[in-house]
Formats: structure tokens, sequence, C-alpha cells
């Protein structure tokens, strides 16, 4: 059974709010919806109560979501929702799961609660994982999962995205979720054939099908190349 889920969503304007919160009304296993026009007042509530998802606009007058963002130790699940698509790449230097652009369909709202179920599937899944045994000179590692042990092959892992505590570990055909932050896992994986692309990615060099200025394409994922990393990459690349 799927987990009822907390939402809380920030927007100064009203019509958003009013949008969401009837997109959240459509939407099943919702357990409860609470609505801010303002910043502060958002804050004091999550200083009090939990929340498993929060819906967050970005230009606001008191403060911009990402300000908001900031100021919170422990964020929950969050969307961004904006008007202004050049956020997109703050938005995944937070840590956020998806990023969405007004004005928002009822569809693309739902493929943003599905990354969000997805998210805590795999964590209820792998919440008794250790984490990795890992040996540099095989082709492979070992996923440790209470007494059992996964066998995951170097070749069959596509890239490695970092959020919030745990990092999920694509493959082609699965998705495996580990406690553990995205530079732990640049211990694990071979340095020549894995290379750490942006603050939250690490791509499989062998996978990677079409490079552009600030993004790269590979087994239908878009992957953003963050600033301080394109020398790293053209290295690994050219070298």
């Amino acid at each position: 059974m799927k987990a009822m889920l907390k939402f809380v969503v920030v927007d100064d304007e009203p019509l958003a709010l009013e949008i969401l919160d009837d997109y959240l009304k459509r939407t099943d296993h919702v357990h409860s919806v609470f609505l801010f026009s303002n910043a502060g007042d958002a804050l004091h509530h999550l200083k009090d109560h939990h929340a498993d998802v929060l819906l967050l606009d970005i230009e606001m007058p008191e403060m911009t979501g990402i300000q908001f963002l900031k100021t919170l130790p422990d964020p929950p699940l969050t969307v961004f929702t904006t008007a202004y698509r050049n956020y997109a790449f703050e938005g995944y230097e937070l840590g956020v799961v998806d990023f969405l652009l007004k004005p928002i369909s009822f569809k693309r709202f739902g493929q943003a609660i599905d990354k969000i179920r997805e998210f805590l599937d795999l964590k209820a899944q792998y919440e008794h994982t250790e984490g990795l045994s890992a040996n540099k000179d095989n082709d492979f590692i070992f996923v440790k999962s209470g007494v059992q042990r996964i066998k995951l092959n170097f070749n069959e892992v596509t890239h490695i995205q970092g959020l919030k505590d745990y990092a999920i570990i694509y493959t082609h055909t699965e998705k495996i979720l580990l406690k553990g932050s995205i530079k732990a896992m640049l211990d694990i994986f071979p340095p020549r054939r894995f290379v750490r692309v942006h603050k939250s990615f690490i791509v499989a060099v062998s996978k990677i099908t079409r490079l552009e200025s600030s993004r790269i394409i590979l087994n239908g994922h878009e992957i953003p190349i963050g600033r301080n990393f394109k020398d790293d990459l053209e290295k690994t690349l050219t070298g």
C-alpha cells in the first residue's frame, strides 16, 4: 500500500495555489495539503510540522524559493514550480526532485509525483541496504542488502544521482538506492570509466550518446553539466 503523503505548497500567486490544490485533490494517497502565499508563514509551519513533499515557487517577493530552501536544515522532497526556465540548473544544484514550468499541466504534475513515489518506493525497498563492497580491480561491486549481496556489474551502470542523503544507481533495467553521498560513490566506481559532471551526478563515460555545452544525453536521460566539472569531464574524454 502506498504511503499517504503530507504536502506543503508555497506560492505568492493565488491562482497558482488554487491550481496546485486542485491537482492534489485529484491525486491519490494525499494525507494533507497546507497552502501558503507567504514564505515566512510556510517557514514557521515547517519548523513545527513534518512534510513529505514541498511544492515551491521561486520568484516570491519576501524571499526566493532558492533562499527559502537553503534555510531548511532538512528539507522535504522538493519540486520547484516557476515561470522561469533559467532556474532549472539551480534546482539541480539544490537536489530538487523535479522542476515544473508554469503553466503546469496535470499530466506533467503527475510525472513529478511519480518521481517522488519512485524515490520513496526505492527507499523502502533498500532501507536495509548497508552499502557497497568494492574491488576496483574487478568489473563489478556487491551491494550489501541485509544478509544478501547483489552483484552489480560496472558495465551495466549508466549514471548515479545524488538525492538528499542517498545515491541512486541507474542501470539499463533497474535502479538501486544506497545510503550515502555522491562523493562517496567516487571512491567506489573506477575513475577512468566514471566521471563526476555535476554536484549531483556521476556518469559512465561509455554510455554518453551526446554531449552538449551544458548537458549530457545518455540512456534517455538529460544530465546537467556543472560549471565546476567541465574541465574534469574534458580531461576524461580526451585523456
